[in-house]
């Protein structure tokens, strides 16, 4: 019996279970980038390293401001790079792009988010940068989720399976009676088998070839087929 219902976030309900660097490379072809995909992902890495380090992603940051401020990072890691202005167009298309992919994917997941909601109190899981609050507002569905369990707020990270210990006692239920949603089966997957949640694993492209070539039997392709579990 599913009692409550824990989501992750990025990856999960705004790519379609697709790694994200994969909707950032997509935005690099389409600004007309010149690298190749090795050198993208060098830089992605780079990035990545740096939000780590530095609190660069504040917390009233929307999602477009944030796709600015990393892709920004990015391009400043390319060895190539031409002048001020062509980086910041690029900068620009490439940000307006994924924001726009992501509120595709939010577009799809909100009708989904909100008949759970009726029936299930639901958390939210997420490795992020500090704003996720702000972001789910910006699309318009901070309402639907009674709470956030945020890494860069609480200081661990997945896989660490603390996170959905705490998303779970947030929902004051045995985490048995939980369903967790993810797209990551390192991270989101596995640890919260190991706390007794169920799980379904949204896949998509992930960020290596090994993690594509994994399977699991609890395994969905689209968000809409949460509700199918369920019912």
């Amino acid at each position: 019996m599913i009692k409550g219902i824990i989501f992750d976030y990025g990856g999960t309900l705004d790519s379609r279970g697709v790694h994200w660097s994969e909707v950032l490379w997509q935005g690099y072809l389409k600004a007309r980038v010149p690298i190749d995909k090795t050198t993208f992902r060098t830089a992605y890495v780079e990035a990545e390293r740096a939000l780590a380090r530095e609190r660069i992603i504040l917390p009233q940051d929307n999602f477009h401001d944030l796709l600015r401020k990393k892709v920004a990072l990015e391009i400043g890691f390319l060895a190539d790079k031409p002048d001020q202005a062509t980086c910041d167009l690029w900068t620009d298309q490439i940000a307006e792009y994924c924001d726009n992919a992501a509120r595709s994917c939010i577009a799809e997941a909100r009708p989904v988010l909100e008949k759970l909601y009726r029936r299930f109190p639901m958390m939210l899981v997420s490795n992020f940068y500090g704003n996720i609050d702000e972001v789910l507002r910006a699309y318009g569905i901070r309402d639907l989720f009674k709470g956030i369990i945020e890494s860069a707020v609480v200081g661990v990270r997945k896989p660490n399976p603390t996170l959905f210990r705490l998303g779970v006692d947030a929902l004051e239920l045995s985490p048995s009676d939980v369903l967790v949603v993810g797209d990551s089966l390192r991270k989101d997957i596995e640890p919260a088998e190991k706390l007794g949640c169920q799980v379904l694993w949204l896949k998509g492209k992930g960020w290596t070839e090994e993690e594509d070539q994994q399977t699991h039997p609890r395994t969905i392709t689209a968000i809409q087929q949460v509700l199918d579990y369920i019912n």
